[in-house]
């Protein structure tokens, strides 16, 4: 489907045939208005979706033969006929196509909340629909709606116009609604053909149709643009070929709504492209979107419009030409955050942190030398496979260092667990919260007190509850986190909460160096502030920061200085009146750049 519609006046023949017209003479664009009937002899105006904008408003190919006699530029007809608002493309779609799918007042409630109240949600057909909210404020519970995971306490849900009952997971697929998570839903002990099918594997005599699922998913693949064998094992695939497995699978069952959440999490930035470009490709074809993201800078780049979710309720739209950062994170916060970086500049103090000659065991050629001061935040950039993490963890004694001098304080210091790295006054926010640095099955206290647990026992190893509870009601209160009460499974936390935990169990330690990898990976813009926020008080207390970040934005709002790595080694350093995404970029691809710091 076209994205773009244009009046046409034209007088001729009868429509017949006409209902596929372009302005290029090629038939690929839908007639979707006729203002009046058409006879022979007569002047009519269509509205037809349009193709190419940059040919607005001069149409210079004839028409198809016998279809039209007469074309004339939308503008000048406007202005002969004393037209002067003629409608804009958004207001034509909203007047000519009912969207593909609709809610309306949808209510959802759990024991003791309200989860939505009373939201609506339009889409268009061959739309990418951004759907934003912080943590708590309903998409996920609307998605698992329109999915059929869950069904609404009130209201309804239309589709073409015509209200349905969506009441399980098959009669959205049956209706063309497919969710993808942001935990991949697939069995990586299948092949990619099985994946595709499971559930519904064309049978032949009675047993399954090998032959059939890698034709026909290797149609699918090509297109999501996956050049791959339907019989390898999905196990084998990165992450990002996983997704792309995920979305050849939803259309496989002729998905015309596909619901996103948080789809580039874990891929790298090729990746991340390549979805992009399946995306957009969906969009011509007309396949509608719905895209669940915290990462506005790929909202602002993918999306047609954004619906803004706060609290269960619809907190406003934005059309595509109002989309912009502060205007989004405004929607979803109810304030305006004109400073969203709380960045203050630092005066830093002595030398807290040295490394000299570090050597780690996936880039073991490549020797890392730095230092870090008391007070100071330092960004660590690099495209994904540059070593960040790698070298972080080497620091914190979870991955055993090849070679290497670290100094704390001046003093040399043997990190070869990290035991050692904690008794060093070292800290580490790990990248996977709930795999590295929560058990999850475990009390919010119970959480906070892990790493002082042996500092903090009483006599014979015992746990000291006293002081459990005392750490878990000083954290809870200073790092504002959102729980019932301490004893809540921290499974049950928002992203945000739970990456909160994760902080107040480190600070409960007094560090002198707080290592953060991706501190606000998936979670909401609100939470992102207060990690910011947070940051900035560590470091007027005196704590040394190194945080590793993909997020550009974040390594510009929040770094006194940044180091640039590229594989396996340091390219560059910056410091923060040189810092730009050029400069980090062209050091990110292994470039010189004249912008950094001597």
């Amino acid at each position: 489907m076209c994205p773009h519609l244009l009046h046409l006046l034209f007088a001729g023949e009868p429509l017949g045939a006409l209902g596929v017209l372009q302005a290029d003479g090629t038939q690929d664009c839908r007639v979707d208005h006729l203002t009046g009937p058409c006879r022979s002899g007569q002047r009519c105006c269509l509205l037809v979706q349009w193709t190419n904008r940059k040919s607005w408003p001069w149409i210079r190919q004839p028409p198809p033969t016998g279809a039209l006699s007469g074309w004339t530029a939308a503008g000048d007809w406007g202005k002969r006929q004393g037209v002067t608002d003629l409608p804009t493309d958004s207001q034509s779609q909203s007047q000519t196509a009912a969207p593909i799918l609709e809610g309306r007042g949808i209510v959802k409630q759990f024991p003791g909340v309200k989860a939505l109240r009373g939201v609506g949600l339009r889409v268009q057909r061959g739309e990418v629909l951004a759907l934003l909210g912080e943590n708590g404020a309903g998409k996920s519970t609307l998605m698992k709606i329109l999915a059929g995971v869950q069904t609404p306490d009130a209201g309804e849900i239309l589709l073409d116009g015509r209200a349905v009952v969506i009441d399980s997971v098959p009669t959205a697929m049956r209706h063309g609604i497919a969710l993808i998570h942001q935990e991949l839903n697939l069995a990586t002990n299948l092949s990619i053909g099985a994946n595709i099918f499971l559930g519904r594997e064309p049978r032949r005599h009675g047993f399954i149709d090998e032959k059939t699922i890698v034709a026909e998913s290797r149609r699918f693949l090509d297109l999501v643009g996956l050049q791959i064998d339907p019989r390898e094992v999905v196990g084998n695939l990165t992450i990002g070929r996983q997704q792309m497995v995920e979305i050849a699978k939803a259309l496989s069952i002729d998905a015309r709504i596909l619901i996103m959440d948080e789809p580039t999490s874990s891929l790298s930035q090729k990746e991340t492209e390549s979805l992009f470009a399946v995306i957009r490709d969906l969009r011509s074809r007309g396949v509608s979107i719905i895209y669940i993201s915290h990462r506005l800078g790929e909202v602002k780049a993918l999306a047609d419009r954004v619906t803004v979710l706060r609290d269960g309720e619809n907190a406003g739209d934005l059309a595509r030409d109002e989309i912009s950062h502060d205007r989004m994170v405004s929607l979803m916060v109810g304030r305006d955050l004109s400073q969203f970086y709380p960045h203050q500049p630092h005066t830093p103090g002595d030398v807290v942190l040295e490394v000299r000659g570090l050597r780690t065991p996936v880039h073991p050629g490549h020797e890392l030398s730095f230092s870090l001061r008391a007070g100071e935040i330092v960004g660590v950039a690099g495209l994904v496979g540059a070593g960040r993490t790698e070298m972080i963890e080497t620091l914190f004694g979870a991955m055993p260092a090849v070679a290497g001098d670290i100094r704390i304080a001046g003093e040399s210091v043997a990190i070869r667990s990290p035991r050692d790295a904690i008794r060093a006054g070292l800290a580490l926010a790990p990248e996977d919260r709930k795999r590295q640095g929560l058990v999850l099955e475990m009390a919010v206290r119970e959480n906070l007190s892990l790493a002082s647990l042996s500092r903090d026992r009483r006599p014979g190893g015992f746990l000291n509850r006293r002081r459990e509870s005392e750490i878990s009601a000083e954290m809870i209160g200073k790092m504002r986190i959102k729980t019932p009460n301490d004893r809540q499974v921290v499974r049950y936390l928002s992203g945000g909460n739970q990456q909160k935990v994760v902080l107040g169990k480190w600070l409960a330690m007094k560090p002198r160096v707080l290592l953060l990898d991706e501190p606000t990976r998936g979670i909401d813009v609100g939470a992102k502030q207060e990690i910011y926020a947070l940051m900035e008080d560590l470091a007027r207390a005196g704590v040394a920061i190194l945080f590793v970040s993909s997020e550009m934005e974040e390594v510009l709002g929040m770094s006194d200085r940044a180091l640039v790595m590229h594989e396996g080694r340091l390219t560059g350093e910056l410091a923060r009146d040189r810092l730009s995404e050029e400069a980090v970029m062209r050091l990110a691809t292994g470039g010189d750049s004249p912008a950094a710091a001597a």
